[in-house]
């Protein structure tokens, strides 16, 4: 379940009908997808063979083909990031810089942490995923994602066109790292 910590207040949200409602008010899509679909061998396993991909995709394809029904998104894959991924740092270093895209920014998470940090009406907020956690940032909102402390994730990442899925800097004076 996610939780969420808006930035200026360091106020919590950890009750899901509060989360949801949140997230709902700033536009951002909340789903969560049944992880004990997934076999026990991907739960915690952060360098995927695509064999694993393909597995991970397949366990999940009811939900990833009903997100995309619903919101026009035509292509997906998986992404894992970990201390073994070469040069995550630098990687996370572009992640870590505020930006928007010129289509929503989907992830599901399988396995590990993320948090994308988002500006809303009243400033930024950072939502926590976990394991099950389905996101969608809007087009144009200003965003960005990094890892938490035990530095892995798993995801499924939708698309509508992962050509066009740029990531345009957003300048702004109110974010603080």
């Amino acid at each position: 379940m996610a939780n969420i910590r808006i930035r200026n207040t360091n106020k919590r949200l950890t009750k899901e009908q509060a989360v949801t409602s949140f997230l709902d008010k700033h536009g951002v899509l909340y789903e969560h997808w049944d992880m004990d679909k997934l076999s026990n061998k991907l739960r915690n396993q952060f360098l995927l063979s695509n064999e694993d991909k393909e597995e991970i995709l397949s366990t999940y394809d009811d939900e990833i083909r009903s997100l995309a029904n619903r919101r026009g998104y035509a292509e997906w894959d998986v992404v894992a990031l970990s201390d073994a991924t070469p040069n995550l740092d630098e990687l996370l270093k572009k992640f870590e810089n505020v930006h928007v895209h010129t289509e929503d920014e989907v992830r599901a998470i399988t396995a590990g942490n993320g948090i994308f940090t988002i500006k809303g009406e009243e400033g930024y907020f950072d939502v926590e995923l976990s394991p099950g956690d389905v996101i969608s940032v809007p087009v144009n909102t200003p965003h960005f994602f990094t890892l938490m402390e035990n530095r892995q994730v798993v995801a499924v990442r939708l698309f509508i066109d992962s050509s066009g899925w740029v990531a345009h800097p957003y300048e702004d004076p109110e974010f603080k790292q």
